[in-house]
């Protein structure tokens, strides 16, 4: 992936992938902690490019309507060895997409055919190179953390070969205005 608009977790949440990254590093399956420029965060790509101009999507999509929750409950893998979580996909989560697609679309900013919407993917990856092998002694140590409840709190257009990263802004999302509206009781 060269650029992308990721979706990043709550801290908590961020730290429970770097600690599955460091225990499929040390059963010798390389992760996206150690991949290219050391700089990747646990996240979930909306859509990615060959390229992203950062301003103009950032002013194409506005505020997105964050946080988004959703569960990682199942491992999958991608042709070419790409390892990684996959959450149910929501409503909220897919009309996040959908919206997300729609304004790229408006503003004439192309992207990758697979995130489109009906072909999307949602997922987290772990590793870009698990293989044979590697992916026996991932599975085990993937499947021992799920379900993984998560919340999407925050979004940036990135472009990794550039070093690049624009934050975008957040507006509440109904789901985040729903548990948070005055009289309603706070389950938990």
């Amino acid at each position: 992936m060269v650029a992308a608009i990721e979706l990043y977790f709550e801290p908590v949440v961020e730290r429970r992938i770097r600690t599955l990254w460091t225990a499929l590093e040390r059963a010798g399956v390389p992760t996206l902690a150690n991949h290219t420029h050391r700089r990747h965060r646990p996240h979930v790509s909306l859509v990615a490019a060959d390229e992203l101009p950062p301003e103009p999507v950032a002013a194409a999509l506005g505020a997105l309507a964050l946080p988004v929750p959703v569960i990682f409950q199942y491992v999958g893998q991608f042709p070419g060895g790409v390892l990684w979580l996959g959450p149910a996909p929501t409503a909220d989560l897919l009309a996040l997409h959908r919206e997300t697609v729609a304004r790229l679309d408006a503003a004439g900013i192309p992207f990758w055919p697979l995130y489109r919407p009906d072909v999307w993917v949602p997922h987290c990856t772990l590793s870009m190179r698990a293989r044979g092998e590697a992916v026996a002694r991932a599975a085990p140590l993937c499947f021992d953390i799920l379900p993984v409840p998560a919340s999407l709190v925050s979004a940036a257009v990135v472009d990794h070969t550039r070093g690049l990263m624009h934050p975008l802004p957040v507006t509440p999302s109904l789901a985040h205005q729903a548990q948070t509206s005055p009289g309603r009781a706070k389950v938990g």
